[in-house]
């Protein structure tokens, strides 16, 4: 019987957790290292997360800074967050990439209400 609870216990955290990335790697008006988890750079042929490849950091709420670990990377750094969903353009600045998250419109608002219920929703299910 406590072996079905272990079970049940960990399927739950399991999804409590993959609901807790979703909600964070959704693109509000503040910009958290967390929006890049999902992108991935080619390094000598193989896909490698971008964590892997650069130090993320937020020095203001609508910004973020990649500082890559080979200054050659940042070309290939920016065509992967062009090439992702998140609509933001990067700029290099002598090696160092900057993305500035344009301030949500009211439209774009009640989209990730919609997003965050449906993911809470799937979330609550799950468990």
């Amino acid at each position: 019987m406590s072996d079905i609870v272990k079970d049940q216990e960990a399927k739950m955290k399991k999804s409590i957790e993959n609901t807790q990335k979703t909600l964070a790697s959704l693109r509000t008006g503040r910009a958290t290292p967390q929006l890049l988890d999902t992108i991935t750079v080619e390094y000598y042929g193989a896909a490698v997360p971008l964590k892997q490849r650069a130090t993320i950091t937020v020095p203001e709420p609508r910004q973020l800074l990649l500082q890559p670990f080979d200054k050659g990377a940042a070309v290939e750094i920016e065509k992967a967050i062009q090439k992702s969903d998140l609509g933001i353009q990067p700029r290099i600045e002598g090696g160092i990439i900057r993305l500035i998250l344009p301030q949500p419109t009211e439209e774009r608002r009640k989209e990730l209400v919609k997003v965050a219920r449906k993911s809470a929703e799937e979330g609550k299910i799950a468990i």
